[in-house]
Protein backbone atom coordinates (compact mmCIF):
# COMPACT_ATOMS: atom_id res chain seq x y z
CA UNK A 1 0.00 0.00 0.00
CA UNK A 2 2.00 2.96 -1.30
CA UNK A 3 0.46 6.41 -0.77
CA UNK A 4 1.72 9.93 -1.46
CA UNK A 5 2.86 11.64 1.74
CA UNK A 6 2.26 15.20 3.06
CA UNK A 7 -1.32 15.41 1.81
CA UNK A 8 -3.71 18.12 2.92
CA UNK A 9 -6.54 16.91 5.16
CA UNK A 10 -9.21 16.69 2.44
CA UNK A 11 -6.73 15.16 -0.01
CA UNK A 12 -5.87 12.47 2.55
CA UNK A 13 -9.53 11.74 3.25
CA UNK A 14 -10.29 11.47 -0.45
CA UNK A 15 -7.34 9.10 -0.84
CA UNK A 16 -8.59 7.04 2.10
CA UNK A 17 -12.05 6.81 0.54
CA UNK A 18 -10.64 5.70 -2.80
CA UNK A 19 -8.53 3.07 -1.01
CA UNK A 20 -11.51 1.74 0.96
CA UNK A 21 -13.60 1.45 -2.20
CA UNK A 22 -10.78 -0.26 -4.07
CA UNK A 23 -9.69 -2.69 -1.34
CA UNK A 24 -13.11 -3.38 0.18
CA UNK A 25 -11.77 -3.26 3.74
CA UNK A 26 -8.93 -1.33 5.39
CA UNK A 27 -7.50 -1.21 8.90
CA UNK A 28 -6.58 1.82 11.00
CA UNK A 29 -3.05 0.52 11.50
CA UNK A 30 -2.44 0.01 7.77
CA UNK A 31 -3.78 3.48 6.96
CA UNK A 32 -1.64 5.02 9.68
CA UNK A 33 1.49 3.51 8.17
CA UNK A 34 0.47 4.31 4.60
CA UNK A 35 -0.20 8.00 5.26
CA UNK A 36 2.47 8.48 7.95
CA UNK A 37 -0.01 9.91 10.44
CA UNK A 38 -1.14 8.71 13.85
CA UNK A 39 -3.92 6.18 14.37
CA UNK A 40 -5.85 8.90 16.24
CA UNK A 41 -5.76 11.04 13.08
CA UNK A 42 -6.92 8.12 10.92
CA UNK A 43 -9.82 7.38 13.26
CA UNK A 44 -10.88 11.02 13.01
CA UNK A 45 -10.67 10.79 9.21
CA UNK A 46 -12.77 7.64 9.14
CA UNK A 47 -15.36 9.13 11.49
CA UNK A 48 -15.65 12.25 9.34
CA UNK A 49 -16.15 10.14 6.22
CA UNK A 50 -18.65 7.90 8.02
CA UNK A 51 -20.70 10.92 9.13
CA UNK A 52 -21.03 11.85 5.45
CA UNK A 53 -22.21 8.28 4.71
CA UNK A 54 -19.21 7.73 2.43
CA UNK A 55 -17.95 4.67 4.32
CA UNK A 56 -18.84 2.60 7.37
CA UNK A 57 -16.66 2.16 10.43
CA UNK A 58 -15.85 -1.39 11.53
CA UNK A 59 -13.86 -2.80 14.42
CA UNK A 60 -10.38 -1.45 13.72
CA UNK A 61 -11.04 -0.05 10.25
CA UNK A 62 -13.66 0.68 7.60
CA UNK A 63 -15.58 -0.79 4.67
CA UNK A 64 -17.28 0.91 1.66
CA UNK A 65 -20.46 2.75 2.49
CA UNK A 66 -22.67 2.32 -0.54
CA UNK A 67 -24.06 -1.12 0.35
CA UNK A 68 -24.32 -0.22 4.04
CA UNK A 69 -26.39 2.92 3.53
CA UNK A 70 -29.01 0.86 1.72
CA UNK A 71 -29.48 -1.11 4.95
CA UNK A 72 -31.64 1.76 6.15
CA UNK A 73 -34.46 0.56 3.92
CA UNK A 74 -36.63 -1.68 6.09
CA UNK A 75 -37.75 -3.80 3.15
CA UNK A 76 -34.15 -4.73 2.42
CA UNK A 77 -33.25 -5.36 6.06
CA UNK A 78 -36.19 -7.71 6.49
CA UNK A 79 -34.85 -9.93 3.70
CA UNK A 80 -31.44 -10.40 5.33
CA UNK A 81 -30.65 -13.24 7.76
CA UNK A 82 -34.33 -14.20 8.03
CA UNK A 83 -33.82 -17.48 9.88
CA UNK A 84 -31.37 -15.93 12.33
CA UNK A 85 -33.74 -13.07 13.10
CA UNK A 86 -36.59 -15.50 13.63
CA UNK A 87 -34.54 -17.39 16.23
CA UNK A 88 -33.65 -14.12 17.96
CA UNK A 89 -37.29 -13.04 17.80
CA UNK A 90 -38.47 -16.24 19.43
CA UNK A 91 -35.84 -15.95 22.19
CA UNK A 92 -36.68 -12.30 22.79
CA UNK A 93 -40.40 -12.97 23.03
CA UNK A 94 -39.71 -15.78 25.52
CA UNK A 95 -38.30 -13.17 27.92
CA UNK A 96 -41.60 -11.27 27.99
CA UNK A 97 -44.09 -12.17 30.71
CA UNK A 98 -47.82 -11.51 30.55
CA UNK A 99 -48.44 -8.08 32.03
CA UNK A 100 -45.10 -6.61 30.96
CA UNK A 101 -44.63 -3.29 29.22
CA UNK A 102 -41.78 -3.48 26.70
CA UNK A 103 -40.21 -1.32 24.02
CA UNK A 104 -39.51 -2.54 20.50
CA UNK A 105 -37.44 -0.31 18.22
CA UNK A 106 -37.69 0.02 14.44
CA UNK A 107 -35.12 -2.68 13.65
CA UNK A 108 -36.07 -5.70 11.58
CA UNK A 109 -34.99 -7.93 14.48
CA UNK A 110 -37.45 -6.25 16.83
CA UNK A 111 -40.08 -6.85 14.18
CA UNK A 112 -39.33 -10.57 14.51
CA UNK A 113 -39.95 -10.30 18.26
CA UNK A 114 -43.33 -8.68 17.57
CA UNK A 115 -44.29 -11.65 15.39
CA UNK A 116 -43.56 -14.08 18.22
CA UNK A 117 -45.44 -11.98 20.80
CA UNK A 118 -48.88 -12.54 19.31
CA UNK A 119 -49.85 -15.33 21.72
CA UNK A 120 -48.98 -13.26 24.79
CA UNK A 121 -51.74 -11.66 26.85
CA UNK A 122 -51.96 -8.29 28.55
CA UNK A 123 -48.59 -7.16 27.20
CA UNK A 124 -48.07 -3.51 26.31
CA UNK A 125 -45.72 -2.85 23.40
CA UNK A 126 -44.33 0.66 23.09
CA UNK A 127 -42.73 1.32 19.73
CA UNK A 128 -41.75 3.95 17.18
CA UNK A 129 -42.06 1.40 14.36
CA UNK A 130 -44.99 1.45 11.95
CA UNK A 131 -44.05 -2.07 10.86
CA UNK A 132 -44.30 -3.36 14.45
CA UNK A 133 -47.72 -1.74 14.79
CA UNK A 134 -48.89 -3.39 11.57
CA UNK A 135 -47.50 -6.76 12.69
CA UNK A 136 -49.54 -6.58 15.90
CA UNK A 137 -52.85 -5.53 14.33
CA UNK A 138 -54.13 -9.11 14.62
CA UNK A 139 -52.96 -9.54 18.23
CA UNK A 140 -55.90 -8.08 20.24
CA UNK A 141 -54.44 -9.16 23.60
CA UNK A 142 -51.36 -7.01 23.01
CA UNK A 143 -51.81 -3.28 23.66
CA UNK A 144 -49.74 -1.04 21.38
CA UNK A 145 -48.55 2.48 22.17
CA UNK A 146 -46.70 4.58 19.61
CA UNK A 147 -44.19 7.30 20.34
CA UNK A 148 -44.73 10.57 18.52
CA UNK A 149 -42.37 12.13 16.01
CA UNK A 150 -41.70 12.76 12.35
CA UNK A 151 -42.14 9.98 9.82
CA UNK A 152 -38.88 8.59 8.47
CA UNK A 153 -39.90 6.59 5.43
CA UNK A 154 -36.76 4.52 4.89
CA UNK A 155 -37.05 2.99 8.36
CA UNK A 156 -40.87 3.10 8.55
CA UNK A 157 -40.56 4.76 11.95
CA UNK A 158 -41.17 7.97 13.87
CA UNK A 159 -38.12 9.96 14.91
CA UNK A 160 -37.57 13.06 17.05
CA UNK A 161 -36.96 13.15 20.81
CA UNK A 162 -39.88 15.54 21.40
CA UNK A 163 -42.21 12.66 20.53
CA UNK A 164 -41.18 10.64 23.59
CA UNK A 165 -43.05 12.58 26.28
CA UNK A 166 -46.13 10.36 25.94
CA UNK A 167 -44.22 7.23 27.02
CA UNK A 168 -42.23 8.61 29.96
CA UNK A 169 -44.99 7.65 32.39
CA UNK A 170 -44.76 3.94 31.45
CA UNK A 171 -42.82 1.51 33.60
CA UNK A 172 -40.95 -0.20 30.77
CA UNK A 173 -39.76 -3.58 31.98
CA UNK A 174 -37.49 -4.39 29.07
CA UNK A 175 -36.39 -2.67 25.87
CA UNK A 176 -35.26 -4.54 22.75
CA UNK A 177 -32.86 -2.69 20.48
CA UNK A 178 -31.35 -3.71 17.17
CA UNK A 179 -28.11 -2.09 16.02
CA UNK A 180 -25.84 -1.68 13.05
CA UNK A 181 -23.01 -2.96 15.22
CA UNK A 182 -21.62 -3.67 18.67
CA UNK A 183 -18.10 -3.15 20.03
CA UNK A 184 -16.68 -2.86 23.53
CA UNK A 185 -15.53 0.73 22.99
CA UNK A 186 -18.57 2.09 21.15
CA UNK A 187 -21.38 -0.07 22.52
CA UNK A 188 -24.42 -0.19 20.24
CA UNK A 189 -24.26 2.03 17.16
CA UNK A 190 -26.52 2.97 14.25
CA UNK A 191 -25.83 4.24 10.73
CA UNK A 192 -28.63 6.79 11.11
CA UNK A 193 -27.95 9.64 13.56
CA UNK A 194 -31.66 10.54 13.86
CA UNK A 195 -32.56 6.98 14.82
CA UNK A 196 -29.74 6.89 17.37
CA UNK A 197 -30.96 10.17 18.85
CA UNK A 198 -34.36 8.60 19.54
CA UNK A 199 -32.90 5.39 20.95
CA UNK A 200 -30.65 7.04 23.56
CA UNK A 201 -33.42 8.36 25.84
CA UNK A 202 -35.47 5.21 25.30
CA UNK A 203 -32.55 3.11 26.53
CA UNK A 204 -32.57 5.20 29.70
CA UNK A 205 -36.32 4.59 30.20
CA UNK A 206 -35.98 0.78 30.21
CA UNK A 207 -35.24 -1.15 33.40
CA UNK A 208 -33.49 -3.81 31.29
CA UNK A 209 -31.90 -3.28 27.88
CA UNK A 210 -31.57 -6.20 25.48
CA UNK A 211 -29.54 -5.89 22.28
CA UNK A 212 -30.87 -8.12 19.49
CA UNK A 213 -28.45 -8.61 16.63
CA UNK A 214 -27.18 -11.39 14.42
CA UNK A 215 -23.58 -12.56 14.25
CA UNK A 216 -22.62 -10.20 11.42
CA UNK A 217 -23.06 -7.13 13.65
CA UNK A 218 -20.18 -7.90 16.01
CA UNK A 219 -17.19 -5.59 15.52
CA UNK A 220 -19.05 -3.13 13.31
CA UNK A 221 -19.29 0.59 14.15
CA UNK A 222 -21.95 2.94 12.82
CA UNK A 223 -22.01 6.73 12.76
CA UNK A 224 -23.65 7.26 16.16
CA UNK A 225 -23.60 5.38 19.48
CA UNK A 226 -26.85 5.08 21.41
CA UNK A 227 -26.03 2.66 24.24
CA UNK A 228 -22.80 1.99 26.11
CA UNK A 229 -21.87 -1.54 27.08
CA UNK A 230 -22.70 -0.82 30.73
CA UNK A 231 -26.26 0.08 29.71
CA UNK A 232 -26.92 -3.44 28.46
CA UNK A 233 -28.46 -6.27 30.43
CA UNK A 234 -28.27 -8.91 27.73
CA UNK A 235 -27.36 -9.52 24.10
CA UNK A 236 -29.25 -12.09 22.02
CA UNK A 237 -27.26 -13.14 18.97
CA UNK A 238 -26.60 -16.09 16.66
CA UNK A 239 -23.89 -18.65 15.97
CA UNK A 240 -20.78 -17.25 14.32
CA UNK A 241 -20.45 -14.11 16.42
CA UNK A 242 -16.83 -12.97 16.89
CA UNK A 243 -15.69 -15.19 19.79
CA UNK A 244 -13.16 -12.75 21.26
CA UNK A 245 -15.66 -9.88 21.23
CA UNK A 246 -18.35 -12.06 22.79
CA UNK A 247 -15.90 -12.97 25.56
CA UNK A 248 -15.09 -9.30 26.14
CA UNK A 249 -18.76 -8.38 26.40
CA UNK A 250 -19.39 -11.22 28.84
CA UNK A 251 -16.39 -10.19 30.93
CA UNK A 252 -17.96 -6.73 31.18
CA UNK A 253 -20.91 -8.32 32.97
CA UNK A 254 -23.35 -8.50 30.04
CA UNK A 255 -25.13 -11.81 29.46
CA UNK A 256 -24.80 -13.07 25.88
CA UNK A 257 -27.38 -15.60 24.67
CA UNK A 258 -26.48 -17.41 21.44
CA UNK A 259 -29.50 -18.91 19.65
Amino acid sequence: MEIARDLYLEERRQAILELVNREGRVSVSDLSRAFSVSEVTIRADLQALAERNLLVRTHGGAVPGSSEVSELALAMRRRRHVREKSRIGRAGAALVADGDAIFLDSSSTSLAIAYHLKQHRHVTVITNSLAVVQELLDAPAVAVVMTGGVLQRETASLVGVYGLEAVRSFNIRRGFFGAHGITVADGLTDVNAEVAEVKRPLVAMCREVVAVLDATKWGRVGVASFAALEDLTQVITTDGAHADLVAEVRSAGVEVLVV
